[in-house]
């Protein structure tokens, strides 16, 4: 499945911290990790990035492939670990600027062994470093709020979705986020995302469907719209709560 989305890029960033805008608007960083720029999570992105928009924050769109992020940790992305005020490299620097700089962030995602990307994968490594993501009594990202949206070939009704579920909130959430002093996480698992339902039967082979086509297609894709939009508006929601 691939819908072509448009992305934007905004904020002007140090290597050091963000400079707030005049105008005191509140930045979202948008976070992609596919590879195609007409993927059904490019699409999703850009849909976030719309609803995020709406409710009235500067986006950071992070496409980590059309900004050739290297996912490959080096010595200079992480020198001297135990200094926990060591200076990184440029680059993870300027990265960690824009996680500064955001109130909110979005991840989206597809999932593959129930996992993330290895790209994704590797910003995490990098950019969620010692002595800046973790490591202080308080840590710098305090009280940010994050959202993880994960594509999945499997369909809803797949009994795999459910652990696949637990596993990324354990990951993400447990062992990242929370780890890391964020306010909020959580995780938005979006099944169905191929054109040809996927599944595996009581033998463990793979059973491959007919591919979705015409009216049922378009319905099918208005519902896992709708479905993400969901989990955006939750998010949003409860900022609204706990402001």
């Amino acid at each position: 499945m691939s819908q072509s989305p448009s992305t934007t890029a905004s904020t002007s960033l140090t290597s050091t911290g963000a400079t707030p805008s005049e105008s005191g608007t509140r930045t979202a960083l948008v976070v992609l990790a596919h590879h195609r720029a007409d993927s059904l999570s490019a699409h999703i992105a850009r849909r976030a990035t719309d609803r995020l928009t709406a409710a009235g924050y500067t986006i950071d769109f992070l496409d980590l492939h059309a900004e050739n992020f290297d996912p490959r940790m080096t010595v200079a992305d992480q020198p001297d670990w135990g200094y926990r005020d060591k200076r990184y490299s440029p680059a993870i620097e300027a990265h960690m600027a824009r996680l500064l700089a955001a109130e909110v962030v979005v991840v989206v995602f597809p999932i593959y062994w129930q996992s993330v990307p290895a790209i994704l994968k590797g910003w995490i490594d990098s950019v969620w470093n010692y002595g800046f993501a973790y490591g202080r009594s308080k840590p710098r990202l305090a009280g940010k709020r994050i959202l993880w949206l994960g594509l999945a070939g499997a369909t809803a009704d797949d009994e795999i979705v459910a652990g696949m579920r637990q596993l990324l909130d354990a990951q993400l959430s447990v062992g990242l986020a929370y780890y890391s002093g964020f306010a909020d996480s959580r995780v938005g698992v979006l099944p169905d995302a191929e054109e040809q339902p996927q599944s595996i039967d009581d033998a463990g082979n793979l059973v491959i469907g007919a591919a979705i086509t015409g009216d049922a297609r378009a319905a099918h894709y208005a519902a896992f719209d709708a479905k993400a939009d969901g989990f955006v508006a939750e998010f949003l929601a409860a900022e609204l709560v706990t402001a």
